[in-house]
């Protein structure tokens, strides 16, 4: 008896100590979480309070619950909510379609074709993601204002369209797709036209959404170049079009905080749409490495 009652206390022992790492595991991802839960929860709640009830408790719940904040945003007309909405989807769609069709196709190529200055080339992408954006500001303004694009769609579209994250990131996916299912296509008599299409593109739709994703989010939530290029109120995208709404002298809180709402809107729906090809596409990633 004393034997197995030894074995038994020796048994549990690693559960026990599986069982208080798990639980220290848990207790760290729930403040992870927490800490990016509540920003969006604060957002949240401050949408439905009067500017007195956020000054005066800026972390409570609702202290008159109030929908006036969504009523001036969308019924005044003096903001144009709902035109700044589709000027951003407008422009983060077909931002995110150009990049798709540029970066796949060089991804491609640097990937899978051999030609002259291949690695020379690819070198000098990757190399200007070490460049800070703000660096290409002046000379895409001035680009830009030589085609006559400002105040224009194609001014917050077409700058952004060449994307070197997005060459590398598919690059990279291509590199670990076998070559032996191309070579059979080949074989097949398929052109290098039709492989591209018809083989790499299908492989690549986790990529392929990932990179979406994230390009749409990068021209959804940008700010500095707009500002920059778009003049006309009715030409402004979500994110100058919210900054407007704070005055110099007074800001009308749940007004800002129900306009950071509907802007998270889609960004949402997008992500809930998207968040299986992402994970696939992670973990894809994970298996090859």
């Amino acid at each position: 008896m004393t034997a197995t009652a030894t074995a038994t206390a020796t048994a549990r022992r690693p559960r026990a100590a599986r069982t208080a790492r798990r639980g220290v595991l848990y207790a760290v991802l729930s403040a992870f979480a927490l800490v990016v839960v509540f920003p969006l929860l604060w957002m949240l709640l401050t949408s439905f309070k009067t500017d007195a009830d956020a000054v005066r408790n800026p972390y409570g719940l609702p202290n008159p619950f109030s929908l006036e904040a969504y009523q001036t945003l969308l019924t005044s007309g003096q903001q144009p909510i709902f035109l700044w909405l589709w000027n951003s989807f407008a422009a983060a769609t077909l931002q995110t379609v150009l990049i798709l069709v540029t970066a796949s196709l060089a991804a491609y190529a640097l990937a899978r074709m051999d030609f002259a200055g291949k690695n020379v080339i690819f070198g000098l992408i990757i190399a200007t993601l070490l460049v800070p954006p703000v660096v290409f500001l002046i000379p895409n303004y001035l680009i830009v204002e030589n085609f006559g694009w400002l105040d224009t769609i194609l001014a917050i579209t077409v700058p952004g369209a060449a994307s070197a994250f997005g060459v590398f990131f598919l690059r990279q996916f291509f590199l670990g797709v076998p070559v032996e299912i191309e070579e059979a296509a080949r074989i097949d008599g398929a052109g290098e036209l039709r492989i591209f299409l018809q083989v790499a593109m299908p492989l690549a739709k986790p990529a392929l959404a990932t990179l979406a994703v994230l390009s749409f989010l990068g021209n959804w939530n940008d700010f500095l170049w707009p500002v920059y290029v778009l003049l006309s109120p009715e030409n402004m995208t979500l994110q100058p079009g919210l900054a407007m709404l704070q005055g110099a002298y007074r800001t009308h809180f749940g007004i800002v905080m129900a306009g950071a709402v509907i802007a998270s809107i889609p960004v949402l729906i997008l992500f809930g749409f998207a968040q299986r090809q992402i994970v696939d596409s992670v973990a894809g990633a994970a298996v090859k490495g």
